[in-house]
């Protein structure tokens, strides 16, 4: 099929590239059929061509359950083709978004230029001159899956093919591979803004400040920049900007006081009931996370220095909710994608 060989090759360009997407995160689909291929939960897109990462689902029922504002519809596995799915994947926690919108083609990123841009309170009115001349739709902040695409459902037009996620992210659709690919690259140049250098680190005395903690300072420099950016670290730690940070981070970051270790204050904040963060800055000094962090972890910690060196000091933000914030940790689908191997 040569277009689910070009939405393979699509998929691992963008799950390549961290300005688009964070590891497990973002997903692809193509409709052919009757059947949506869409991208597995819990698998990364770079990986699109050296390992089978897609699901089918019969699209028909599908569609006629959201109609009907089906249950079935928070997982999707009723409607995966099971005759197709010889490895017994689960569809991807945002498959009713895609099946929501006609085109043949979905692309769904985690573009950091669109990130720091649809984390601003005023987003919506930022982003209009930006997207001027394209046919798109700003969806209000709701959680992955059923509720956003419930929400995408009452926006959208008969010729939109963007959407810009409120606090999360950047969707494009079309009817081939190549139109999409052309329509994504075009989107993210139209949202591309400069971003302030990142500070390098660490600076060797870091590991002496994580002696004896289960914490390690970040292997990579541009994450110090959380600590070593005084905008950065203003912006970051307001609260959670986006779903997989809560997801793979906890909640916001843990900001130490003067003398106090990583640990204690990433359960300083894990007292007052929120997710206990897994990022902990020392401001001036850097970065530190788990001893067994993640590649998933590292990913998440990266993006969002990345997205933080492209907010202004005046930038207005909104975070997400402590009820936000939950609804994410306690959902079954993101459990689920947590427990798979993480590369």
């Amino acid at each position: 099929m040569r277009e689910m060989s070009a939405l393979k090759a699509l998929s691992a360009r963008v799950g390549a590239d961290p300005l688009l997407v964070q590891a497990a995160g973002g997903n692809t689909s193509l409709k052919q059929d009757g059947v949506m291929w869409i991208k597995a939960s819990g698998t990364w897109l770079q990986h699109a061509l050296a390992r089978d990462i897609f699901v089918p689902v019969a699209l028909d029922p599908l569609l006629a359950a959201l109609g009907r504002d089906d249950p079935a519809c928070e997982t999707c596995a009723d409607f995966v083709r099971g005759d197709l799915n010889s490895l017994g994947l689960r569809p991807s926690i945002e498959t009713t978004v895609h099946a929501s919108l006609a085109q043949r083609i979905v692309v769904h990123v985690h573009c950091i230029a669109t990130i720091s841009l649809a984390v601003r309170a005023d987003a919506e009115a930022i982003l209009a001159p930006m997207l001027a001349g394209f046919r798109w739709a700003f969806v209000p902040y709701h959680r992955p899956g059923l509720p956003l695409a419930r929400e995408i459902r009452k926006r959208l037009k008969p010729d939109t093919d963007v959407l810009i996620l409120c606090n999360h992210g950047l969707v494009v659709a079309a009817e081939t591979v190549a139109e999409a690919e052309e329509l994504l690259d075009r989107v993210v140049k139209a949202l591309t803004r400069p971003a302030r250098p990142m500070r390098a680190g660490p600076e060797p005395r870091l590991a002496s400040l994580a002696q004896g903690s289960a914490y390690v300072p970040s292997p990579d420099p541009g994450v110090h920049s959380l600590a070593l950016d005084p905008v950065s670290l203003a912006q970051a730690r307001k609260g959670t900007l986006y779903p997989d940070h809560i997801v793979f981070l906890g909640a916001g970051i843990a900001v130490a006081e003067p003398g106090e270790a990583p640990g204690t204050a990433a359960r300083r904040i894990g007292l007052t009931g929120r997710p206990e963060p897994k990022l902990i800055v020392v401001p001036g000094e850097g970065v530190f996370l788990p001893q067994d962090a993640t590649p998933a972890i590292h990913a998440m910690a990266r993006c969002l220095a990345d997205v933080a060196v492209r907010l202004a000091a005046d930038d207005p933000i909104r975070i997400l909710t402590r009820e936000d914030e939950l609804a994410l940790v306690n959902w079954d689908a993101e459990k689920y994608r947590q427990s798979l191997p993480t590369a």
